[in-house]
């Protein structure tokens, strides 16, 4: 007898999560016979009980777990070590783990139909952590440079206080990587010059809910192109699914 599958996501605070209902949607319409649960883990070493109370066939992993979740790993794809973050692993016949990268690929092929209406040289990526990361390696990949923002002064990279209108005229693309605007903190935004953004900005948010977060508002404001995140998720998602079971 064929075994169910089962997939999760592994996260903190995920009650929210896109990925559950996507999956199991997804699964009813084809008749697949598999299950998606979210394990919602205060602790990354909880994920010790979770592997040996379930018998997974895949994970999803989110903030703040795809760099913690290393450790667990016995393999890292290429892609995945070069990014320096994991959202996906792969549960092997032996048993073992394999943690791969699929937000490149998301965002990568959802960027791509807002560059048709302009080519962006330059970019601004807001926030450092591990979304970011893959949208760095996705921008690398399509010859766009960029410059990371963050609170902090770091060497090569910009401080929010540091933003100006050259900045903004020169960076066409701009990428929010942080968490702000997201659902229920809707009115939150990151704090850059809105006043400087043009008709010939994208704004491309990672955030899906809200669908219009405040910073993508600010935009439309200014003419700019607009995206969610709703895309990269599906197209992530997609390709978790490919990897789980190639």
């Amino acid at each position: 007898m064929k075994m169910k599958k089962t997939y999760g996501l592994l996260g903190k605070n995920i009650s929210y999560s896109f990925s559950a209902s996507y999956f199991g949607d997804r699964f009813e319409k084809e008749q697949i016979d598999a299950s998606y649960e979210n394990f919602d883990l205060q602790n990354i070493e909880e994920l010790n009980e979770v592997l040996k109370a379930n018998h997974l066939n895949g994970l999803n992993v989110t903030i703040p777990y795809k760099q913690t979740i290393f450790p667990f790993l016995k393999r890292l794809d290429p892609i995945a070590k070069t990014i320096g973050a994991v959202n996906v692993v792969k549960f092997e016949k032996d048993g073992s783990l394999t943690g791969y990268n699929s937000d490149f690929y998301g965002f990568k092929n959802s960027l791509l139909p807002l560059l048709k209406k302009t080519t962006p040289k330059k970019a601004l990526l807001l926030g450092t952590g591990g979304a970011s990361k893959a949208v760095a390696y996705a921008l690398e990949s399509l010859g766009i440079t960029y410059t990371f923002v963050s609170r902090n002064k770091k060497e090569g990279q910009y401080t929010y206080e540091e933003l100006n209108q050259d900045i903004i005229k020169n960076n066409l693309l701009i990428i929010n990587c942080t968490p702000l605007g997201t659902f229920p903190n809707v009115n939150a935004c990151p704090d850059i010059p809105y006043e400087f953004i043009t008709n010939k900005h994208v704004l491309y948010d990672l955030i899906y809910n809200p669908t219009e977060t405040t910073f993508l508002k600010k935009g439309v404001e200014k003419g700019a192109i607009i995206s969610n995140g709703l895309q990269m998720l599906i197209l992530q998602a997609e390709k978790s699914y490919e990897i789980w079971n190639s």
